[in-house]
């Protein structure tokens, strides 16, 4: 992968990945759950066409774990990249909490 810096975007529920003069060449839709307790929940995952391939859907979603781990909350994902990412990266991403994930998915920010 070239030089992709990732922000996140907790406001506008969206970690992104920027590359060459910013342009935001990937991003992950996402919101935080609050009960039964704090959890990041990803919804969806989009990289635009030119940069397919390159390794930023994986980046992204090594990183949205790396910002729940260090503030100490889970992932609940949604997003079926992030769900088949998590399986193949067990080490990097714990196995989601059942009641999480059907607290999100009945989740009313869930639609916004």
């Amino acid at each position: 992968m070239s030089d992709i810096e990732i922000r996140d975007d907790r406001a506008g529920g969206r970690l992104e990945a920027l590359g060459e003069g910013g342009e935001v060449v990937g991003h992950i839709e996402y919101f935080v759950l609050d009960e039964p307790r704090t959890a990041l929940v990803p919804v969806h995952t989009i990289v635009e066409p030119a940069h397919e391939g390159k390794g930023i859907a994986g980046s992204l979603a090594r990183e949205l774990y790396a910002i729940a781990a260090r503030e100490g909350v889970a992932v609940a994902p949604l997003c079926p990249y992030v769900v088949k990412w998590a399986a193949r990266h067990p080490d990097e991403a714990p196995a989601a909490d059942p009641e999480l994930l059907r607290a999100a998915k009945d989740s009313p920010l869930l639609s916004r």
